[in-house]
């Protein structure tokens, strides 16, 4: 069975803002001590968002008019809320607890949007057990200054009620779920303002009062949110996390004793992650495509350095100077503060990874993998989008047969030199016109030609390759081409043609340069 963490952070919106205005001092200061609010705009008329405990001693509530709590309230402190500064700061805070496990999720609107969901499955042990997890995240919390309340059950609604509502850390047995929500109160099961007052209504103010009863005429009386939020709690019906960042295939992480700052301690630990990495992908016969390491600083900021790969690797070597590549050139945006103290490699992208016989690939220096690993090192110094390779077309023009793209996957199957015409290693940009063209039959290969403003005297030729126009591309009707191959006496070796068939297409056709061959 899964295991949910809940964190819940009371008064989410006010700790963010008091935090970032300590940081950044911007306008008048706050007094904790005193009433403080955050105000909203709803239904055009500001009222209360968020509020410490100052002001809910003054009989303030969140939902109550910013007019109304003004009168109740002498020197109340008022600040507009900022939502999107809440949502980033909670996913910063959800993308630093990935240190506990890969799948961790921030609550939604729903959910309250002040707390954030861990799936700790098969994770616990790692920190010795879960009462040794929730200690130790809650101590962690609190030095960041955030006073949490934390609780763990095989659902995600089950967990999200008890640590809103239990008045200590919870740990729920599997199976319980029924009994332990029977006592609280129908606000604990996420439900819209409108399906909650129905249910006091009608006197349903416990979940216990819904639990066993016919489900018939909730399903005629409510929207589906009452029933499903209720299975979900019970484990009945599943509740997907969508988590911060996406679950990686493999990883490894390292929690230190003493935190690192020096990019060869950071390499040396990658170096030893990605050997426990390598187990698993030689198991499953896989091969690494793309990696994330994160970088876990005391003060609960987290670095994160993606990593993509031309192709599969399980090379330790080859991914340590990739990270190494990575960390010089990000050298002015990662901050190591007063140091790492975690560390985690992830393997975001697995592929087959095919046996291969180590000696005789490594005596092959031009082989796919130098070429992939070049690549990679290129892209990291770089940036993703700096490394491009061309990449066939499926067209008969030369000048549509290629284009430029992304130097990503494998390299592109060209056709081989026998299957295919040969083909200049410099196509030019645009075909160039000659001028002063002989040719000894009107329909043969050119025998001598001027190009910017030299002339030639051609010693061989080898054609012609025709190429008729692609009229399903092209609206105008374009002249039919035959390509010649031809050598000048000073062994210079040139790709032009001739456009229009003689006497068919045009009674004078014009020659063009094409490209050049070395």
């Amino acid at each position: 069975m899964p295991r949910i963490v809940s964190v819940f952070l009371p008064r989410w919106p006010i700790l963010r803002f008091l935090t970032a205005q300590a940081r950044h001092r911007n306008g008048a200061p706050v007094d904790p001590a005193r009433p403080f609010v955050l105000s909203v705009d709803a239904s055009s008329t500001p009222c209360i968002a968020a509020l410490n405990e100052a002001a809910q001693r003054e009989g303030l509530a969140v939902g109550d008019r910013l007019a109304d709590a003004r009168a109740r309230t002498d020197f109340l402190q008022v600040r507009p809320a900022e939502p999107e500064a809440d949502d980033a700061a909670l996913r910063k805070l959800a993308l630093w607890a990935t240190r506990y496990t890969p799948a961790v999720a921030c609550f939604d609107a729903s959910s309250g949007g002040d707390g954030f969901f861990l799936d700790v499955t098969g994770a616990a042990h790692l920190f010795g057990g879960e009462e040794m997890l929730l200690a130790d995240l809650s101590r962690r919390l609190e030095n960041f200054g955030l006073q949490a309340r934390l609780a763990i059950a095989d659902t995600a609604g089950a967990a999200w009620a008890l640590s809103r509502y239990s008045p200590s850390p919870s740990i729920l047995p599997g199976g319980q779920e029924a009994n332990a929500l029977s006592d609280l109160p129908v606000e604990a099961l996420r439900l819209s303002s409108d399906t909650r007052t129905t249910l006091h209504r009608l006197g349903f103010k416990r979940i216990g009062a819904l639990i066993g009863a016919p489900r018939a005429p909730f399903a005629a009386r409510f929207e589906q949110e009452l029933l499903g939020r209720l299975d979900q709690a019970l484990g009945l019906a599943p509740e997907p996390l969508h988590a911060v960042i996406a679950p990686p295939v493999y990883h490894s992480a390292r929690y230190l004793l003493e935190p690192v700052s020096t990019i060869q301690a950071v390499l040396a630990l990658a170096a030893r992650l990605m050997r426990d990495l390598m187990h698993a992908l030689v198991r499953d016969g896989a091969g690494a495509r793309a990696l994330r390491l994160s970088l876990y600083r005391v003060d609960g900021d987290v670095a994160v350095l993606d990593i993509g790969l031309a192709m599969p690797t399980r090379d330790i070597g080859h991914v340590v100077r990739l990270i190494e590549l990575k960390l010089d050139y990000l050298d002015s945006d990662i901050d190591a503060g007063f140091g790492f103290e975690a560390v985690d490699l992830a393997v975001t992208v697995a592929e087959p990874l095919s046996p291969r016989q180590g000696e005789l690939m490594a005596a092959l220096q031009n082989g796919p993998e130098q070429s992939a690993a070049l690549v990679d090192r290129l892209k990291q110094r770089l940036g993703e989008r700096g490394v491009r390779r061309l990449t066939p077309l499926q067209s008969h023009q030369p000048e549509r047969a290629e284009t430029r793209s992304l130097a990503t996957g494998d390299t592109p199957a060209w056709p081989s030199p026998g299957e295919a015409p040969p083909r200049p290693l410099v196509l030019l940009p645009r075909a160039e016109k000659l001028e002063s063209v002989t040719a000894l039959v009107p329909d043969g290969p050119p025998r001598r030609f001027l190009w910017r403003g030299e002339p030639y005297d051609v010693a061989h030729a080898q054609g012609p390759e025709r190429i008729a126009n692609e009229w399903w591309r092209d609206r105008g009707a374009r002249l039919t081409r035959d390509y010649y191959l031809v050598e000048d006496e000073n062994g210079r070796r040139f790709w032009l043609y001739r456009e229009g068939l003689f006497e068919r297409e045009s009674a004078s056709p014009d020659w063009f340069m094409h490209g050049l061959f070395a």
